[in-house]
């Protein structure tokens, strides 16, 4: 929810009719205070899941925002914790909020555009939270073959993915009306505002990530519950470089 705190409506305005790094530079002091921030629960769950597949090293939070994602892996990580965004207002925001702690893991913070990772071979962890829908479908395959590149063999990619809404719910018809609005704006105003929550479908993203080298299986969150089928509400995907 928002909170009296957190961006107006003219603030959120003004942010959609930017660039996707613009408006996050624009959002980033008040992000955390948006629902766009991923839920403790969640970040907390993704990090128990992960812990008995360690010990880890070296971890990158692939679009860290402001960070929130980047504690998990200070949490998992022995040696260093990196987290790259290519939003210099959210980086500023991860850097004040997440210093590095006495005894813990080295924390960096590098400003890059993560389908052009710019490492190699360098991490035995890489994480991202809610951070797809700004890449559309023809980019995925790329973004997850630079993810792989910057794995060391045997490395793992992990992310969380909510079960979706089922169709004629008031949540279904909320994102398929967010999306419509989205392509809209796009196909009127440039730059454009990539951020659709319906084009990042499982089944379609574990054969990308097998065909970027992966093997990739999913794991159920069985803290954050089931459905009344008996299906997670939310699922992590763990995805191994061979």
């Amino acid at each position: 929810m928002f909170t009296p705190q957190g961006p107006t409506l003219r603030e959120l305005a003004v942010q959609a009719l930017s660039s996707v790094e613009r408006g996050y530079d624009l959002l980033a002091p008040k992000f955390d205070l948006t629902p766009f921030r991923t839920p403790d629960r969640v970040l907390d769950a993704t990090a128990r899941a992960l812990e008995p597949l360690g010990p880890f090293g070296t971890g990158l939070d692939v679009c860290c925002g402001t960070g929130a994602g980047t504690d998990v892996l200070r949490r998992l990580c022995e040696r260093r914790a990196v987290g790259v965004d290519f939003s210099a207002g959210m980086l500023e925001v991860a850097r004040s909020a997440h210093p590095a702690a006495p005894g813990g893991p080295a924390v960096d913070w590098v400003r890059a555009d993560v389908r052009r990772l710019p490492f190699a071979g360098a991490f035995d962890l890489a994480v991202s939270f809610g951070a797809f829908g700004h890449f559309l479908p023809e980019e995925r395959p790329g973004l997850f073959a630079r993810v792989h590149a910057a794995l060391r063999p045997g490395g793992l990619f992990a992310f969380p993915v909510g079960a979706p809404p089922r169709v004629g719910t008031r949540a279904y018809w909320t994102l398929w009306g967010f999306d419509a609005a989205m392509r809209v704006r796009n196909a009127l105003r440039r730059p454009r505002f990539v951020m659709y929550y319906r084009t990042f479908r499982l089944p379609g993203v574990l054969r990308e990530l097998a065909g970027a080298g992966f093997e990739a299986g999913t794991l159920p969150l069985e803290e954050l519950g089931r459905r009344a089928d008996g299906s997670p509400r939310c699922r992590l995907v763990v995805a191994r470089r061979g």
